[in-house]
């Protein structure tokens, strides 16, 4: 497997756009704060691109728009319990940090976060968490250094348990039993209701741990519905993306050019590349479930030429108005925040003139936005 990250499209090649221009309003009412039961009875807006159309279904309708042949790729990452509450060992003071992804290559336990309040977490702060006292603590974390983005790599460990643990084949699953136990899930902030149940922000087949948030397109699938399109020929593919922050940021400079995407880690298997290759051969279409697996097909594409290859590596790869799909022929996708590098993403795949349409319609017709909210099918 390569090891390179995926770089293309950089700011020299990047068009020349404005971030205001994919700004849209959206009543406060309609960022659903809650998931809907069962899962597949949310809403889907079907936009196809060839003739502009757009229908009114339910995602349990999805089955009649998928042919025998096509072939879902989706990601099967698990969101962690990554937002952890804790205390400074000088002074007591409350601290929040926020895991984004494992960093070992700086080392064993070592991650990087997001921490609150930052100004007060330099170089060389300890952190305690899970107890009231630094002598009771579950779990203890040290700031090695701050990162480019402003966030701190962090690196934890167990009290009662050798730092020096490079030869201890238990000490990262200690770490992550204490992560487990302690931390919170990592909803989105413009969620502020409680959620019950913490599988629910979980994909029905999510198996290999490693993102803050999840991969919310996959959410509305159940097992039944998922078993009733392979009884219908519709095979299903997994690829790996761990999802960080960085993925649902709002692009703050004006000029789309000068935001910088940060580096995520995927993976694409030799069993789904060869899914992949045996489903263009016969003419079926690859249905991207999230725009997660879009930026994974893509970037495999974009370093090999257009070939599906299996990959694991990192990417950076910005898709935006004026890219060309290489991989992808359909695409499940919820509908995202306004100024994000999301829906310029969805834009380069249904173009800005459809895309904004298609949006208004949801907002005329009271749609639910974001994670937990409606979904979009685009053929």
């Amino acid at each position: 497997m390569d090891s390179n990250t995926v770089e293309q499209r950089t700011q020299q090649s990047l068009p020349d756009l404005k971030i205001s221009d994919f700004d849209y309003h959206l009543p406060n009412e309609l960022i659903a704060q809650t998931p809907i039961e069962p899962r597949d009875s949310s809403r889907l807006l079907v936009v196809k691109r060839q003739d502009e159309t757009l229908a009114h279904q339910h995602f349990r309708d999805i089955e009649g728009y998928l042919q025998p042949g096509d072939l879902l790729i989706a990601n099967q990452s698990r969101v962690i319990p990554a937002r952890l509450l804790g205390k400074r060992a000088e002074s007591g003071g409350a601290v929040e940090v926020l895991l984004l992804a494992e960093r070992p290559d700086l080392g064993q336990d070592t991650w990087e976060a997001l921490v609150r309040p930052g100004r007060r977490l330099r170089e060389g702060a300890c952190i305690f968490f899970g107890a009231e006292t630094e002598e009771q603590a579950r779990l203890i974390g040290e700031i090695l250094e701050r990162t480019e983005a402003g966030g701190r790599v962090v690196r934890f460990h167990v009290p009662g348990r050798s730092q020096v643990r490079q030869n201890d084949p238990y000490a990262l699953l200690d770490v992550r039993q204490a992560i487990d136990e302690i931390g919170k899930m990592p909803l989105p902030p413009y969620i502020h209701e409680t959620l019950d149940d913490p599988e629910r922000y979980q994909t029905v087949y999510a198996r290999i741990r490693g993102s803050a948030a999840a991969p919310t397109a996959g959410l509305h699938f159940t097992p039944q519905l998922l078993e009733r399109l392979r009884a219908r020929g519709v095979r299903t593919g997994f690829v790996t993306l761990h999802v960080g922050l960085d993925t649902f940021r709002p692009v703050e400079s004006e000029d789309v050019r000068e935001h910088k995407m940060h580096s995520e880690e995927i993976e694409l298997d030799e069993a789904t590349a060869a899914l992949i290759n045996e489903t263009r051969a016969r003419g079926g279409r690859v249905v991207a479930v999230g725009t997660t697996s879009v930026r994974v097909l893509e970037s495999v594409a974009s370093l090999h030429e257009g070939r599906i290859v299996p990959y694991k590596g990192h990417t950076r790869l910005f898709i935006t108005p004026g890219y060309r799909y290489q991989a992808v022929d359909a695409l499940i996708t919820n509908f995202h925040l306004p100024r994000s590098t999301l829906l310029l993403l969805v834009s380069a795949f249904m173009t800005k003139p459809l895309m904004e349409r298609a949006y208004q319609e949801a907002i005329t017709e009271r749609y639910r936005f974001f994670s937990f909210g409606d979904a979009m099918l685009i053929l």
